[in-house]
């Protein structure tokens, strides 16, 4: 089976053949056992071992060294896994930040190859923004041998909701100079590939998901904590985009309507108050030098109670706001994600206490088995990218949910 092959199965969303099925699956999931591809298929066993024997031999699936943790420890020789051949084919993810660029290139065995960082100026257009990535594309496919022909599609994650419909930015509050840019007429001619584009909430959620803290957890909501607040939802293993791209944009839910004017023009937004930075101002203010969230984490933990009271007010304004959230879906895991997370149980505990006051259902209402679950996410630095990455392996096509 040739990469052009490869292609058209993962682009095929009909399902249609059993070794479609199977190749889709291994290119969402990773390595996956035999008998962990019949559960989530469906397909009878014997149309498995079929398929991937023809797999097998044609190259395009091999066995990995990853042991089946369902079978591990326990009686009886370890399932075999099985994964995409990496020189299958190769995908990029890409970052659209406020003032870098980060893209990372991975195989379809859903191993990362190279990872780069650009710093850029803020307000860069997306003329500059493609520069960039292209270079930054074209070096790791240099630096590691790669050719290009192998390329299956590139993700690009970007700080804006996304019009699921037709791929354009709305209201790019973070990137202004983004708004209404339809970023396959950016990219497409650059690569001509699939180009696939989300939230980069929406992506650190299908990174989480697929590789992190999510791992086996089909319904849960992302929450994000850092100069901004972001957030996305997750029901079924799809995130829920909206039908304009705007669905968990948390960030923006109005607090108090009379309250100041955010930058999305609404007032009152939660980001106002439950984001670190108005925090980090105070606390940049009180030690009269440049701080980073992570320096107020450092003091923090070296026992300066100043610094600890201001992520305990972070966290104790972010549960209001996500106890809101938890009323209206009651979501059964809560991945806690942004660089706020480094403070470990120094936010989460304030946080969940928060929570508990401010939504509906109780912790002493339910068993403990019907409580919503906080879990600090696994990513920090590269959430969104690894997500980017994650629309492309999952050939995540333009679908309002």
């Amino acid at each position: 089976m040739n990469k052009i092959e490869l292609k058209s199965l993962l682009a095929d969303r009909t399902l249609g053949t059993p070794t479609g099925q199977v190749v889709r699956l291994l290119s969402e999931r990773g390595a996956l056992s035999a008998a962990q591809i019949a559960r989530l298929s469906g397909l009878a066993k014997s149309t498995v071992s079929t398929t991937l024997s023809d797999l097998r031999r044609s190259g395009v699936v091999v066995e990995t060294a990853e042991a089946d943790p369902a079978r591990t420890g326990g009686a009886g020789r370890p399932a075999t896994m099985l994964s995409l051949n990496p020189d299958a084919g190769t995908c990029v993810g890409a970052l659209i930040g406020l003032r870098e660029i980060q893209v990372i290139v991975a195989d379809v065995s859903h191993a990362i190859i190279a990872s780069h960082t650009e710093v850029m100026d803020e307000d860069y257009s997306p003329a500059e923004a493609a520069d960039v990535i292209r270079a930054l594309v074209r070096r790791a496919y240099r630096e590691h041998a790669l050719s290009t022909a192998g390329l299956l599609g590139v993700g690009v994650a970007i700080a804006g909701p996304v019009n699921p419909r037709d791929g354009r930015i709305q209201r790019a509050s973070v990137v202004p100079t983004w708004a209404g840019t339809d970023v396959r007429e950016v990219f497409g001619p650059l690569f001509q590939r699939p180009i696939f584009i989300d939230n980069e909430s929406n992506c650190a959620a299908l990174a989480e998901m697929m590789w992190g803290a999510a791992q086996g957890h089909e319904d849960f909501v992302l929450f994000k904590i850092d100069l901004g607040v972001g957030g996305a939802i997750v029901h079924g293993g799809r995130v829920l985009t909206g039908v304009a791209g705007g669905s968990g944009e948390f960030g923006h839910m109005t607090i108090d309507p009379t309250g100041p004017l955010c930058r999305c023009g609404n007032r009152g937004c939660l980001e106002l108050t439950a984001s670190f930075k108005p925090f980090l101002r105070l606390a940049q203010n009180r030690f009269r030098r440049a701080l980073t969230p992570e320096d107020v984490i450092d003091m923090a933990r070296d026992g300066d109670v100043g610094c600890r009271r201001l992520i305990i007010d972070c966290a104790e304004a972010a549960g209001h706001g996500l106890g809101i959230i938890g009323t209206i879906i009651n979501p059964p895991l809560v991945v806690v994600s942004g660089r706020m997370v480094r403070a470990g149980d120094l936010l989460l505990e304030p946080l969940r206490q928060s929570f508990e006051r401010h939504t509906l259902v109780k912790n002493d209402d339910v068993p403990p088995e019907s409580r919503t679950r906080f879990v600090p996410g696994r990513f920090v630095e590269n959430d969104s990218v690894l997500g980017a990455v994650g629309l492309v392996l999952r050939h995540q096509a333009y679908a309002p949910v």
